[in-house]
């Protein structure tokens, strides 16, 4: 067996108190009033509506509208567009195309005192105003304004049809505009009119302006096509937001649900407080138990809950941050305990070597090298149910969903803000199990029993003589 170096213990041990601190704390800078953060830490997740409190809708169709993919991707820019509009930019909305349903979730806006959700429900629901405009002026709130206001050259019903184009010559996105009989003309007379100065056509939802293309030539046909730097996800999302303004339904809210932030924040801090007092109840147990190896576990636990949070955080420049829901701590605290589980099957293992005769050496290398397969079988499983419940309750257009839907195309994503994080945490939690269970623990124990002093059998559960 190769010998592990005796400061291992202590480099991977301050890595890991030291990743611990800054996964709880992170790192920030304050000048005046600006704050700049560096690294993302505990106080930067992102809570889930069932924790800091929102609305949570289900929009389908009316009855006998059988609704197609690509109406229900318009109607779905619709709804994003009009969130932004009301300045909530933190929400959820996924779109489910085997039952034409579309569900939205949105939290409570910061320091909302008087929040009414059945009326912000119907104004996300209601038919889209999708009107083109002569030149792109705006007053101070961004609502058309002087000519823009008075000049309404067409809207949503004289849009037979948009959808996105690619230029291989110019090598460039862009959109491709047909209209109906009823707007031909009046797009015609504005078009050559406007064209002669170049002016501007601005496109508009509701109140907000989403693109205000140039006109360089007159267009009679009722084809016409908008460009300007696009990419191709720019071109398709514009395509359904114009297509968005000729639904021929209104979307109706199936059910919602609302959820006090009161109640949320004292359920995340009854949870969090639990969960410290098992984990110390943890460590006192583990030492008394099984002694040395029992202090290593500590360290291997905590690593774990530090990358458990990183990973949620945002800490990690290529992880985004992810939505953190009630069930996602469960999550959390549900992994910490599979790595307890391992840390037991692994040290028994030990125990049993070392009362059997064996030396401390081989002892660690036997209880390893024997539990493993039994910690590889029980975590494997859970992360095959983590990936079932990702996929099956997850957004629609995730990895996990998009794998599993020819099997799972019964479910929806109704559930996707709560089920999906549980699996996720709990995903994250027994992946870790591994780095720090097993391999981290591993490394530690090895390099402590190259000292002299702790070269005793009884330190690692055997009799005392």
């Amino acid at each position: 067996m190769k010998r592990v170096p005796k400061p291992v213990f202590f480099i991977v041990s301050i890595l890991i108190v030291a990743l611990t601190l800054l996964s709880l704390l992170g790192f920030k800078t304050t000048y005046g009033d600006n704050e700049t953060i560096y690294i993302k830490g505990g106080n930067d997740i992102r809570w889930g509506i069932d924790i800091r409190g929102g609305v949570d809708v289900t929009f389908t169709p009316p009855e006998g509208v059988d609704a197609t993919d690509s109406q229900m991707d318009a109607a779905k820019e619709v709804i994003n567009s009009r969130l932004v509009s009301l300045n909530i930019t933190d929400s959820e909305v996924y779109v489910d195309y085997n039952k034409d349903r579309i569900i939205v979730r949105f939290p409570w806006k910061e320091g909302e005192t008087d929040f009414d959700p059945q009326a912000a429900i119907e104004e996300l629901g209601d038919t889209a105003v999708l009107t083109f405009r002569e030149g792109h002026e705006t007053d101070e709130t961004g609502a058309p304004a002087g000519v823009t206001a008075e000049n309404i050259i067409l809207d949503g019903e004289d849009v037979k049809e948009a959808y996105p184009y690619y230029n291989q010559e110019d090598n460039e996105y862009g959109v491709s505009l047909e209209l109906n009989d009823s707007g031909k003309q009046a797009f015609a007379e504005a078009t050559t009119r406007l064209s002669a100065t170049q002016g501007t056509i601005s496109i508009w939802m509701d109140e907000t302006m989403f693109s205000y293309p140039t006109v360089n030539t007159p267009i009679t046909d009722g084809k016409c096509q908008i460009t300007g730097n696009f990419t191709a996800e720019e071109a398709t999302s514009l395509a359904n937001k114009i297509n968005s303004g000729a639904l021929p339904f209104k979307l109706l809210a199936e059910n919602y649900s609302t959820i006090n932030p009161t109640l949320g924040l004292g359920a995340r801090d009854v949870m969090i407080m639990a969960g410290a007092i098992a984990f110390v109840l943890i460590c006192i147990y583990m030492v008394i138990f099984f002694r040395l190896p029992g202090v290593v576990a500590i360290f291997a636990l905590m690593g774990q809950v530090a990358v458990s949070i990183a990973a949620i955080s945002g800490f990690f420049g290529f992880m985004s941050s992810f939505t953190l829901t009630l069930p996602g701590i469960a999550g959390v605290i549900l992994a910490v305990g599979m790595g307890v589980d391992a840390n037991v099957i692994t040290f028994t293992r030990i125990k049993e070597e070392i009362c059997s005769g064996k030396s401390i050496d081989g002892a660690i290398s036997i209880g390893y090298s024997r539990a493993f397969a039994a910690i590889f079988d029980g975590n494997l499983t859970t992360v095959i149910i983590a990936f079932i419940l990702m996929g099956a309750f997850g957004p629609t257009d995730s990895l996990f969903a998009k794998l599993l839907r020819p099997i799972f195309f019964m479910f929806g994503a109704s559930t996707a803000g709560t089920i999906y994080s549980f699996g996720y945490t709990l995903l994250v939690g027994c992946i870790l199990n591994f780095v720090f269970g097993i391999f981290a623990s591993r490394l530690m124990l090895q390099s402590l029993s190259r000292f002299k002093g702790l070269r005793k059998p009884y330190l690692y559960g055997g009799v005392k003589k």
